[in-house]
């Protein structure tokens, strides 16, 4: 009997430990996304918020006042506030381009930080635009932002006309998240991120991949004036 007892408190410990992991790794990778995507923000010059996206609906204003209220939204989420659907409304972002990137700059620096106080793997996240009947294991929930900003990001430098080339091990992270992300009806509700999925070339690079798993054509561009 304490054999097994102790053999059970070992296997937690070696699950307790691997959960932490994990959780490192994924937020170190989307700590990458989310700085990805401030260095892009930060290229904004004025007249840029009426730019399209290849987010259907979105033009660029659109876009990154989403953004800015998903960095908003998974802080509070991360420290226990999550239910509160004050901390995920969109905000007007008006026509000051330097206001709207100072603003975004904020929310994704309050995002990180709140991130970084997660210690366990399964802390509860209240994410009310996903569902209200229930929570998300923190692992999982920083799985969402990440994927989020990733494919975000690559709309931003599309809308931009910048590049975006992620390092590989963000891209290994992502791709497990886009595969699971379900597809259907459901990508076509009004303010949906995703886009029912396209078909994956084969051979297509792994960004590629993702982005068509998520309804992004990778070779979208900006309609022409």
């Amino acid at each position: 009997m304490h054999t097994n007892s102790v053999r059970r408190d070992a296997a937690h410990a070696a699950s307790a430990t691997t959960g932490r992991a994990d959780l490192d790794r994924l937020r170190k990778c989307d700590a990458r996304a989310v700085r990805d995507s401030v260095t892009l923000v930060n290229r904004l010059t004025p007249g840029d918020l009426a730019r399209p996206t290849p987010c259907a609906g979105w033009d660029l204003a659109a876009l990154l006042g989403h953004l800015t209220a998903q960095h908003q939204g998974f802080a509070a989420a991360a420290l226990g506030r999550g239910r509160d659907l004050a901390h995920w409304a969109v905000r007007p972002l008006g026509d000051d381009v330097p206001l709207a990137a100072m603003r975004y700059r904020h929310a994704a620096e309050d995002v990180l930080a709140a991130f970084a106080t997660v210690a366990d793997p399964d802390l509860p996240f209240a994410l009310p635009e996903f569902t209200t009947d229930r929570t998300f294991p923190a692992i999982q929930a920083i799985g969402f932002h990440l994927i989020d900003y990733v494919v975000h990001s690559w709309d931003l430098a599309r809308s931009l006309d910048l590049r975006y080339d992620p390092d590989p091990e963000l891209l290994d992270a992502a791709l497990p998240i886009a595969r699971a992300v379900p597809d259907g009806a459901a990508r076509l509700a009004t303010g949906s991120s995703f886009r029912p999925g396209l078909p994956v070339a084969e051979g297509a690079r792994t960004l590629d991949r993702i982005l068509t798993m998520l309804g992004r054509s990778p070779d979208w561009r900006a309609p022409a004036c």
